[in-house]
């Protein structure tokens, strides 16, 4: 077994991964700048050993055989300078992932913009309540499991499962990450333009997806949103055989009968048009259906009958912070946590808050936190993507010097068109240095019995949540 150093070691991934190895008795370490619960607790309770600051102290001292360098490490970092100069071997985390964890698996990989976390999880409690004990590797915590990632559980090859981001790979690699995941069933759940960070454009994104169809053997399979003009594109050049998911006409795999009903979805699954099997999902929204259309086509090429995926989806549990509701809330009020960062997500959660919660005014707390919405690249889309809410909340837009002033999401605009479409619009962060409890005192002045209160970030929202539930906790 190899001494392995993990330089970024408080990532969720890189935390998550770092574990999954020492299970498998690797002798791991690390270092991060900032490491706070939940990843330095789960680091600890699984006797990590870590270091709290950067120092090429650390990294000598602990002679590794391999250095993972997270893709949030960059050149002038004191530990990889040290890395570099005494030519220790370097590895990225998805490679290191593909040689430790995936290695002679079957490899299932869950791409697209939207979707991945909650797709992901479904698809790898499919595969672990039909017996086949995957080894999954997942950028949120599947309630099913409490941990991110494992490896698998077969002695034999067996099945393992990933969630395939886009976003580039390490400092030395910039390719997305999905493509080191030596996919052999596939699922392409949608295609936007996103990472503005990354991407400069979305033929940019087309391309990495093409590439990374690309990849997919001839014996494998790729099973891609019919509904998604763009996705079914990168498709079309597919080595293997591609099955297309979705509502459109000529979809492989399709819903029907649909009904909901306190955020249990039933449904009948088709293949080619003939029923399958009812089944009930513990999920609301249109966007969910997708998601388990996708994970349950997935889950039949690993051989699971219908029989056993209707068992099992009533069982799932959602990802934390994916139509998340906390419980505790003063009474008549309702609180959910959502990682909604995009346009089109916030629009599909809201949505499906509006059938999770019907006739209930909704109050939409949104931080504008990725590189792609502090940026005015989705100004409009901004603008319309917040229908179902009567009240809107911004939060302060994230690290916004990185961005000429021209090139910046214009807040006062979109307030503006927010306003006209009779919304009530509270602007956080401005004229204060209490942030975000100013967002804490608007809603004490605004909030009413029976009111849905949604947290909307990729981040911790400055911790509003906690001073949420401070204020409006039982």
């Amino acid at each position: 077994m190899s001494s392995i150093y993990f330089l970024g070691i408080g990532g969720t991934a890189m935390a998550s991964v770092a574990v999954a190895l020492s299970h498998l008795g690797h002798a791991i370490c690390g270092s991060d700048t900032a490491l706070y619960p939940p990843m330095s607790t789960y680091l600890e309770t699984n006797n990590i050993r870590y270091f709290k600051g950067f120092s090429e102290k650390n990294i000598s001292g602990s002679t590794p055989d391999l250095v993972v360098v997270g893709n949030a490490v960059s050149r002038g970092n004191c530990e990889l300078e040290y890395a570099l100069n005494h030519r220790l071997q370097l590895i990225s985390m998805p490679e290191l992932v593909r040689n430790e964890l995936i290695a002679k698996n079957t490899s299932l990989v869950v791409t697209g913009t939207h979707g991945k976390t909650t797709t992901t999880s479904i698809l790898a409690w499919l595969l672990e309540y039909g017996g086949l004990k995957p080894g999954f590797l997942i950028g949120g915590i599947p309630e099913n499991f409490s941990i991110s990632c494992r490896a698998s559980g077969q002695k034999e090859p067996g099945f393992f499962v990933t969630e395939g981001d886009e976003y580039d790979t390490s400092f030395f690699d910039k390719r997305s990450k999905f493509m080191l995941y030596r996919p052999d069933i596939a699922i392409i759940n949608n295609m936007e333009f996103d990472h503005a960070d990354i991407f400069d454009s979305f033929e940019d994104i087309r391309k990495s997806f093409r590439q990374f169809v690309n990849l997919i053997p001839g014996t494998g399979i790729l099973l891609v949103n019919g509904d998604d003009p763009a996705a079914c594109e990168a498709s079309s050049g597919a080595f293997c055989p591609v099955e297309r998911f979705g509502f459109s006409d000529g979809c492989d795999w399709s819903a029907c009968d649909i009904f909901g009903s306190n955020g249990i979805t039933t449904l009948t699954i088709c293949k080619n048009g003939k029923p399958e099997g009812t089944l009930s999902i513990p999920l609301a929204g249109r966007h969910n259906i997708m998601n388990a259309l996708g994970a349950i086509a997935a889950a039949t090429h690993c051989g699971l009958h219908m029989e056993t995926i209707t068992c099992a989806m009533p069982q799932f549990r959602r990802p934390k912070r994916r139509m998340e509701v906390t419980e505790g809330i003063r009474s008549g009020l309702t609180l959910i946590e959502d990682f909604a960062h995009h346009p089109t997500a916030i629009r599909a959660t809201l949505e499906a808050i509006t059938e999770l919660c019907p006739g209930r005014r909704i109050i939409a707390c949104f931080e504008p936190r990725s590189n792609t919405t502090t940026r005015n690249i989705f100004q409009q889309e901004l603008a319309a993507c917040f229908g179902p809410a009567s009240i809107v909340v911004l939060g302060k837009v994230h690290r916004p010097e990185r961005y000429a002033p021209d090139m910046q999401l214009d807040v006062s605009r979109l307030e503006c068109e927010l306003q006209e479409q009779n919304k009530s619009v509270f602007i956080a962060g401005t004229g204060t240095s209490d942030y975000p409890g100013d967002i804490v005192g608007f809603l004490e002045s605004v909030i009413e019995e029976n009111d849905v209160v949604v947290l909307m970030s990729n981040g911790s929202f400055s911790n509003l949540k906690t001073l949420f539930l401070g204020n409006f906790g039982k």
